[in-house]
């Protein structure tokens, strides 16, 4: 126990660490989208996202420390291969998106949609690596109530996060990405239909 129990807190390390190198290519692909005439919109929403994404890995080791929480066996490896493939999906949105990609919503007049890379298949492919993630990362050490709190959590978040990223990007985006599925490959979306006036 003690033993897995250290290994999972320097998962958690790496975790963190590898997130504040996002954040810090997120500032830097601000700046050029700002820069660009990019306009930010979701400010209060993204104050609850990113207070959430910073109490959700001290959640996991404070389940797993406190609580005692044993290594799952086939479970926690499972979760482990799950939580790999999402940081996967994640380093192949960040590519694909390029200067494009932020941790906010900055939408730069004119831009066109992306989508090429996991963006073929998926409206929000980041969005898919994160809900991966909230669930197997607390469940490779058998965290359980960590991992349904914040699923819980990052589904209502993301109900408004989605909403307000696809209006802010506009008819253009709809046109182009509306016929996918937003979070799950598989059967497409049915086309939105145009607001009428």
């Amino acid at each position: 126990m003690v033993t897995s129990a250290l290994l999972y807190l320097a998962f958690l390390g790496a975790v963190s660490i590898e997130r504040l190198a996002e954040l810090v290519i997120s500032r830097r692909n601000a700046r050029r989208a700002f820069a660009r005439g990019g306009v930010e919109v979701g400010q209060r929403h993204f104050r609850v996202m990113a207070l959430m994404h910073s109490a959700f890995l001290a959640a996991c080791a404070l389940e797993v420390v406190l609580l005692e929480r044993p290594f799952p066996g086939l479970l926690g490896a499972l979760s482990l291969v799950v939580a790999l493939l999402a940081q996967g999906l994640r380093y192949w949105v960040i590519t694909t998106l390029g200067e494009q990609w932020n941790v906010r919503v900055i939408v730069v007049p004119g831009a066109a949609p992306v989508s090429g890379g996991p963006y073929r298949y998926l409206r929000h492919p980041n969005y898919a690596a994160v809900i991966a993630e909230m669930a197997a990362i607390p469940l490779i050490h058998g965290a359980w109530l960590t991992a349904l709190v914040f699923s819980v959590l990052n589904a209502l978040v993301l109900s408004v996060r989605i909403r307000a990223e696809e209006e802010a990007l506009g008819p253009a985006y709809a046109a182009q990405m509306g016929g996918l599925p937003r979070l799950v490959p598989g059967r497409r979306a049915a086309r939105e239909r145009p607001s009428s006036p």
